[in-house]
Order: structure tokens, then C-alpha cells, then sequence
């Protein structure tokens, strides 16, 4: 079973992210975690961030423990580059390339995970309760709502601290 993760748009460049990828490819995660915790590259905490993103994907969606997964594979990929222009001699302009990089995860399990259902959403909720349930629903929501002509609506009380203050002092006449 493969449980994926993907970061696009990391401002780092791919060249020194696969430094630290590298160290971590075809190992446990609890290993891999260890590695990326006491790595001092910056590109370890992304990496790092992204792979308890997809253990928590396969936790939720698949029932699957940290213990029993593995990077199978990790790719860096180039993305798009800001360009940026610096001064140079003469009134020239020089270019200068700030690299980003997309990370895809995937991690496989050793053990089957079971898929989580789904709970009824929509008309399959309605049809679960009877239609008189629905309708005292639907008459108790419109009493609340209703205000017989002649009876004052009830005006919120104001809010204590600043706002209940500053209400006060706006409202003064100006001359």
C-alpha cells in the first residue's frame, strides 16, 4: 500500500534539498525522523515536516502505525525560479535565479491498512430520519426566527471591554 505526500513551491534549492533526501532514502520513518531531527541543513525541517504529514496520512486514512512504514521514494524536482536582477558594471543588469524545489513522498506499509468510511453525507443523512424529525427541525428553527408585528425585537446587550466603549464614544455628535 503506498501512502503519498507532496510540498511544491519550497524556497530552497533542489540541489541542496537531495543532500539531505539522499541520507533518508529506503528507511524506516523512525529512523528517517531521527536523521532529520539532528540534521543541521535548513532543508531538514521541510523534509522532516513532510514526512510526519504523510505518516499521518496513512494513520488516518488507512489505520497504519509509524513503526510499520518506509520511504520507498523520495523525489526532488525542480520548480519554477523567482528572477530577481542585481546592478552590475557599466548599467547592466545581472540575473539572479532563487531556485525553488517540489517534494514527492511515498511511503510504503509491510501490513494492509483498512480504509476508514465515510459517514453519510447528504440525502442518505435525511433518509436515516424519519420525515417528521425533520420537520420538527425545520418548525422549532422558523419559531426562533419569527417577530409578530407590534412586539420591540430585544437589542443585544453590548460587549464588554473595548468594543462597548468605543461603540459609546462614536456615537457623540460632532459639531
Amino acid at each position: 500500500m503506498e501512502i503519498k505526500a507532496k510540498l511544491s513551491f519550497l524556497r530552497i534549492a533542489p540541489r541542496k534539498v537531495r543532500l539531505v533526501t539522499d541520507l533518508v532514502k529506503n528507511m524506516p520513518v523512525k529512523e528517517a525522523e531521527a536523521q532529520l531531527k539532528f540534521n543541521p541543513k535548513r532543508a531538514s525541517d521541510p523534509v522532516l515536516k513532510l514526512l510526519n504529514s504523510a505518516a499521518s496520512n496513512a494513520k488516518n486514512n488507512f489505520n497504519l502505525e509509524k513503526k510499520d512504514l518506509k520511504i520507498k521514494e523520495i523525489r526532488v524536482d525542480e520548480g519554477p525560479p523567482f528572477k530577481r536582477w542585481r546592478p552590475g558594471s557599466r548599467g547592466m543588469a545581472y540575473a539572479i535565479n532563487k531556485r525553488t524545489s517540489h517534494i514527492n513522498l511515498i511511503l510504503e506499509s509491510e501490513k494492509e491498512g483498512v480504509v476508514k468510511k465515510e459517514k453519510p453525507s447528504g440525502p442518505e443523512k435525511i433518509k436515516a430520519e424519519s420525515l417528521e424529525e425533520v420537520k420538527d427541525k425545520i418548525k422549532v428553527e422558523s419559531d426562533k426566527k419569527e417577530v409578530k408585528k407590534g412586539e420591540k425585537r430585544e437589542k443585544p446587550k453590548p460587549k464588554k471591554g473595548f468594543k462597548g466603549v468605543a461603540n459609546k464614544i462614536f456615537r457623540r455628535k460632532s459639531f
